[in-house]
């Protein structure tokens, strides 16, 4: 077949450059927004991409707004139990009484008990369910409520803790985050280089 191509776009299409995956399980890569010329349109359109990640239920079931966890899409915690003081259960119901260092799968039928040393919630200042785009946004910033994290700081949680990874291996019976972790820590780092803007309220 390479008879009947022209020498000039032989020359053309083997100097292109090999074209990156801009989607990678659901989840766009920091590539997919370089068309859009304004940084803070592109920032915008950055965190919406990282929003996918942050309102999927694996990651809100851990960030709820009162005091109990979720699970599954968003269920009722069973059996019912509350944060306590720092996020790890009240004494004699801590998350570690069934949730252990690595995700365990039942005897029985499909499904397992999720598991990470540490088990624990989010701070009640960093509850996600129910807010909006905005409202998370500024969460996230604000060191205040996000555990004294800044920007770079931010950027090391979501690229590299292990419960934060935990989304992308969920164990059986959950569906895990879009995306990877990888690429998820990649479009932060590019939403903090383009000036870390927040969609409007």
């Amino acid at each position: 077949m390479w008879k009947h191509l022209t020498l000039p776009f032989l020359v053309a299409a083997l100097a292109a450059p090999m074209a990156s995956a801009e989607t990678v399980e659901g989840l766009r890569t920091p590539d997919a927004f370089d068309t859009i010329a304004d940084d803070t349109e592109r920032s915008v359109a950055l965190f919406e991409e990282m929003l996918l990640v942050i309102e999927h239920p694996r990651c809100l079931n851990c960030h709820p707004v009162g005091d109990a966890p979720l699970q599954g899409n968003l269920a009722a915690h069973q059996p019912p139990v509350v944060r306590g003081a720092n996020g790890f259960g009240r004494p004699g119901m801590r998350c570690s009484t069934c949730h252990g260092a690595e995700n365990v799968a039942y005897a029985g039928p499909k499904g397992s008990i999720p598991g990470h040393e540490p088990w624990h919630l989010a701070p009640l200042s960093m509850g996600w369910v129910g807010k909006s785009a905005a409202e998370i946004c500024a969460q996230l910033k604000d060191e205040e409520r996000n555990g004294g994290r800044s920007l770079a700081e931010l950027h090391t949680h979501n690229a590299e803790d292990g419960l934060v990874g935990w989304g992308w291996n969920p164990g059986a019976g959950r569906e895990p985050a879009p995306g990877t972790q990888e690429v998820f820590g990649a479009l932060t780092k590019a939403w903090i280089d383009t000036g870390a803007a927040c969609p409007e309220a």
